[in-house]
């Protein structure tokens, strides 16, 4: 059985966010696994809870259950939990969004999706690193420098452009991060066609194939964060 690690004093804090409850947890759900075992402190943001998903229930009915299943899956991954005041497929591409979130550490959507709302997610974000670290933008928290940057999952909805930059080795973080997803009717098959679980985790067995690993997760960054400077030939 694997122990979380002790959140250390000088944590680094991983902050994932998500267009929809479940989103953030597939992706790269094994990766905040691991950083959780690591002593990181690991935050989900979910910016809106994707309660149009399903056929079956009224969303206000699905949106409950979803933030029932996105609370458990936290608890599984170790995490603190946000939720959005967005609904589903609503998700607005505005100032007002960009000031709700605060990013320190961020993994998030890539910035093409077939979904125009892990676009704006991803759109989001991106702005709201630059807007937290203004000193001219006004908002209940100080100005904050020490972002280390934004990294993009892999998401077959967000496929277009997507190039597998860095790669993390997983292994070990694989059975948390199932239990985790599972969590969720839809990634256990009982509200989608989709093979979700199936797909991530062949995922997963490509991406450490790859890497040379047993599983990993890949992540895309910014063109412009690709750029390196060496003294020689490293």
């Amino acid at each position: 059985m694997l122990a979380f690690a002790p959140i250390a004093t000088a944590q680094r804090t991983v902050l994932a966010i998500g267009a929809h409850a479940g989103d953030m947890e597939l992706t790269c759900g094994a990766l905040l696994v691991k950083q959780r075992l690591l002593g990181d402190r690991v935050v989900i943001l979910h910016l809106t809870l994707g309660e149009g998903g399903n056929a079956r229930l009224a969303p206000h009915r699905y949106a409950e259950q979803k933030r029932s299943e996105a609370s458990a899956a936290a608890r599984v991954i170790g995490a603190e939990v946000l939720f959005g005041p967005y609904r589903d497929g609503e998700l607005p591409d505005d100032d007002t969004s960009r000031r709700y979130v605060k990013p320190t550490y961020v993994v998030t959507h890539w910035n093409q999706s077939i979904h125009k709302d892990h676009a704006t997610a991803s759109r989001i974000v991106t702005d709201a690193v630059l807007l937290a670290s203004l000193e001219g933008v006004q908002t209940e928290h100080p100005p904050h420098r020490g972002i280390r940057g934004v990294w993009y999952a892999e998401n077959w909805e967000d496929a277009a452009g997507f190039q597998p930059y860095i790669s993390i080795d997983v292994t070990d973080a694989m059975d948390r991060w199932r239990e985790a997803v599972t969590k969720y009717e839809f990634v256990r098959g009982g509200s989608s066609d989709f093979r979700y679980l199936e797909y991530y985790e062949a995922l997963a067995v490509v991406r450490g194939a790859l890497a040379r690993k047993g599983r990993a997760e890949a992540f895309d960054i910014e063109p412009s964060a690709k750029r390196r400077v060496l003294d020689a030939l490293p």
